[in-house]
């Protein structure tokens, strides 16, 4: 493999001790962060007024792969994760079929072993089919190489599964990671109940179908002091309750995705179907206890909940539209724009909650520049603005609310296990 050296850059690695970013190189060699190298590089990068992070970690994304092929796959899907800095990315089971037995495991991961640019770690379901009726086959998934279960996009309605899950989920030490829905509440719904639902004449989604769950969760965590995840937080009482429960000392993480800390409701108006997603966009206020939550720790990881979707799944009635939208190429520009460049983190919060957090809570030895780890490397420009743009993403989707929008914040170069995945240097 390549040896590289990466000069005249400034390093910041949040799982190292506190600090501001520091001017050394990085050495790489067999894949994997060294202090020197044994010969000449193959490969010296010249990063003179760039910045070297570890490479973005995505808790949860969707790659579609198998199944729904024609809006995302693994090698489209890594490429698009690899050109926003992602060296390592977990897709959820909702394929076709679902991901909930080891044959499927195998697909995925020997699959991105052949074509991906990114590292891919499958996700099991938690129930047969996400139908929320009985356990998937969890024990010889995680043989399989699962790091997670989740029925994410589908919640676990009943606490009794739930119970059982996180008890089973235990001994092969994987995460549980919950889609807190109430689809009593929800089901039916378009976007977030509030003036602009009214406005529109869309069927509402009151905030309250997520936070109802979540605090089951978290006593369901608490009772049993077994840790859950809790996936795409979009609102205040979310982040009360998760809040309150970490206080306590419930064994409870969290996640959020940059739409909720960049979006609102009103993104919704004149129909947006590019706006629609599940949860849905709430109000200035739930934006702000994102923000909150972020900075206090409260809401540990941010990941993006990519989900591509054909422009026919876009581009016709809001109410008939599919939820979700890509992010893997915006996420890194977003938070860093929005988040840090206004101050509410600092740049070490913002890079802990895309690396090092979400290694924790996925429990690998990731998000980290220190010698002997692999070589997953992130090369970025905080200075040079750049403009979203959807004719250059490399998702096979387009389904994107941020098109033309103005960022700061722009991986130029990612570097997986040693391997050059994307590259605007040469």
């Amino acid at each position: 493999m390549m040896r590289i050296a990466i000069i005249n850059g400034r390093v910041l690695d949040p799982s190292q001790a506190a600090g501001e970013p520091v001017a050394k190189p990085v050495f790489i060699e067999d894949g994997r962060l060294v202090a020197k190298l044994s010969g000449d590089a193959d490969r010296t990068v010249d990063a003179d007024g760039l910045f070297v992070f570890p490479g973005l970690i995505d808790a949860h994304c969707h790659l579609r792969d198998p199944g729904y092929e024609y809006k995302e796959d693994i090698a489209s899907g890594t490429a698009s994760a690899a050109r926003g800095g992602f060296t390592t990315v977990a897709c959820m089971p909702n394929t076709l079929p679902v991901c909930d037995h080891a044959a499927l495991v195998h697909y995925i991961r020997d699959k991105a072993v052949r074509q991906g640019k990114a590292r891919v770690l499958p996700i099991g379901a938690v129930s047969k089919g996400q139908q929320g009726q009985e356990l998937a086959e969890i024990g010889l998934m995680a043989e399989a190489g699962i790091v997670a279960i989740s029925d994410d996009g589908h919640p676990v309605e009943t606490a009794d599964l739930m119970r059982k899950a996180m008890l089973y989920a235990s001994p092969f030490n994987l995460t549980v990671i919950s889609h807190c829905e109430d689809m009593s509440l929800a089901g039916g719904g378009h976007m977030n109940e509030g003036t602009w639902s009214t406005r529109l004449g869309l069927r509402g989604i009151p905030d309250i179908a997520e936070s109802i769950m979540v605090g089951r969760d978290c006593q369901i965590a608490g009772y049993t002091g077994l840790p859950v995840h809790i996936a795409h937080v979009s609102c205040r009482a979310s982040v009360r309750l998760i809040r309150e429960a970490k206080a306590r000392g419930v064994p409870v993480s969290a996640e959020t995705c940059p739409h909720y800390f960049a979006l609102t409701e009103q993104a919704c108006d004149g129909y947006n179907t590019m706006a629609k997603m599940n949860p849905p966009l709430r109000t200035p206020d739930d934006v702000e206890a994102i923000i909150e939550g972020l900075a206090d720790g409260t809401i540990d990881v941010i990941a993006t909940d990519h989900a591509p979707h054909h422009n026919d799944e876009k581009d016709l009635e809001f109410a008939l539209a599919s939820n979700g939208i890509i992010g893997f190429e915006t996420a890194f520009g977003l938070g860093y724009t929005l988040l840090v460049r206004t101050g509410r983190l600092s740049l070490r919060q913002f890079l802990a909650a895309m690396t090092v957090n979400p290694a924790r809570i996925l429990r690998q030895p990731l998000g980290s520049l220190a010698v002997g780890a692999p070589a997953d490397v992130l090369v970025a420009d905080l200075e040079t603005p750049w403009t979203v743009a959807r004719s250059q993403m490399r998702s096979k989707s387009r389904n994107t609310p941020f098109e033309g929008m103005t960022l700061a914040g722009r991986p130029v170069m990612t570097i997986c296990e040693g391997r050059i995945t994307h590259d605007e240097l040469c």
